[in-house]
């Protein structure tokens, strides 16, 4: 089936769906005796009395109830939240990951790369990657924290709880803690990025002096219409808690939600429409203006993680050096390409690739880079045919023991700043 989708007018605020008309009740949320013999349930992705504008709950109105299942067991989990090794000051960079050998589904094929958090503690962010070849016949949800999934290749039809969401390369979905989903592959295989969240749920940020508009617009993401299966036949649950895989089977399958209505739901954008903002005077802005998500912490303007992209953009500064400039940063940086070339690496970092930049590690354009925009003629030019974007965290971000292994990592990222020439001209006073 084709996903059915509508805007959500209003990023956070309450929606409502059903499959069927007359599903949803009128005038309460949990009738003694549910319209057409449905069960009630209520998923909370945030505490009963977190404040108004934080709170996330759906009500669902499904077959059966999501209580009715034998013990969950565990389960191998592959390299999903493999050991994590010591934090490493070193700058980091890998290949894009190959794609699995034998038949591999998008729960098998996550790779964890990257990890701040202990997952206990709800704050903090995991990185992984997906290479996956072959549909998914069990029913995934994560425990640990809502997933925001870049596909890099190839597309991804997601059947949830709340309904269908198909996205591609150049869009993104968000899956909220605790629901449940299955992935099917349209192009046959996939890979992509996705962002764990442990902390609070990603939201837009606040535009401050950018004004009332700007960046991503609320009414440009897309929440699923309610669509339901009917299906007895044995399904197998897995779920992800605490880092470790676990699984129980169902004799039907739980995506059996005929109508909700609630804000912890998934949803997609299309980051073609966010509105860019950019200099027009002069020097290379902070890449913060280009925010589309973000999850706060406790301390005000500091994130416990935030999604920024680097879209197709005119570049007009003029006297400046338009490329990123070098960098010591507070936060930690973890970067991923989409497709095209990032304006800040002439070589090395390619779609589907990943790097890191710790806490204050040194980092900007390469050498090539540099020269080329040195020497540039500061004519207008637009930066076309390239998406790249950010995962960045206020915590210290560690490899996995698999990651710094793996072939991928590109031993050498170090020498792409060893050909810094030197242009100082002064004298000693």
């Amino acid at each position: 089936m084709r996903e059915k989708l509508r805007y959500m007018s209003g990023f956070g605020n309450e929606h409502a769906s059903e499959a069927i008309a007359g599903a949803l009740p009128v005038g309460q949320n949990s009738p003694q005796r549910p319209p057409l013999g449905l069960y009630t349930e209520q998923i909370s992705g945030t505490p009963f009395t977190a404040p108004r504008r934080d709170a996330r709950r759906t009500w669902l109105y499904r077959i059966r109830p999501s209580a009715g299942h034998p013990a969950y067991r565990r389960i191998d989990h592959g390299l999903l939240c493999s050991e994590l090794a010591d934090p490493t000051p070193n700058r980091l960079r890998w290949d894009p990951l190959p794609m699995p050998d034998g038949p591999t589904d998008f729960v098998a094929g996550l790779v964890t790369m990257l990890s701040n958090s202990d997952r206990e503690a709800g704050t903090g962010v995991s990185v992984h990657i997906y290479c996956a070849n072959q549909p998914m016949r069990r029913v995934f949800w994560d425990a640990d924290g809502e997933l925001l999934v870049v596909p890099q290749q190839g597309q991804l039809a997601l059947a949830t709880e709340c309904g269908l969401l198909d996205i591609s390369p150049g869009e993104i979905a968000v899956v909220p803690r605790g629901v449940r989903f299955r992935v099917a592959l349209p192009d046959g295989q996939a890979r992509g990025y996705i962002l764990e969240n442990h902390g609070p749920a990603l939201r837009l940020p606040d535009l401050g002096p950018i004004g009332a508009n700007g960046l991503a617009q609320p009414r440009d993401f897309l929440a699923p219409v309610a669509w339901f299966e009917d299906r007895t036949e044995p399904t197998e649950v897995v779920q992800k808690f605490v880092g470790v895989l676990w699984a129980t089977e169902l004799d039907h399958s739980p995506l059996d939600v005929v109508a909700w209505h609630g804000n912890h739901i998934p949803y997609k954008y299309d980051l073609a429409r966010f509105m860019t903002i950019n200099t027009v005077s002069f020097d290379h802005p902070d890449p913060s203006i280009f925010t589309v998500l973000t999850s706060p912490s406790d301390t005000p303007g500091t994130a416990n993680a935030d999604f920024v992209i680097f879209p197709p953009r005119w570049m007009v500064a003029e006297h400046s050096f338009r490329p990123p400039w070098f960098h010591r940063n507070v936060m930690n940086e973890c970067m991923g390409l989409v497709h095209g070339a990032y304006d800040a690496k002439a070589q090395g970092f390619v779609p589907g690739g990943l790097s890191l930049h710790s806490c204050m590690s040194a980092h900007g354009p390469d050498a090539t880079t540099v020269e080329q925009a040195m020497a540039a003629d500061l004519a207008p030019r637009k930066i076309e045919n390239a998406l790249a974007f950010m995962f960045e965290t206020r915590q210290l971000l560690r490899p996995t023991r698999h990651a710094l292994e793996i072939p991928a990592l590109q031993r050498d990222y170090d020498a792409c700043w060893q050909g810094l020439r030197r242009h100082f001209m002064g004298e000693r006073a």
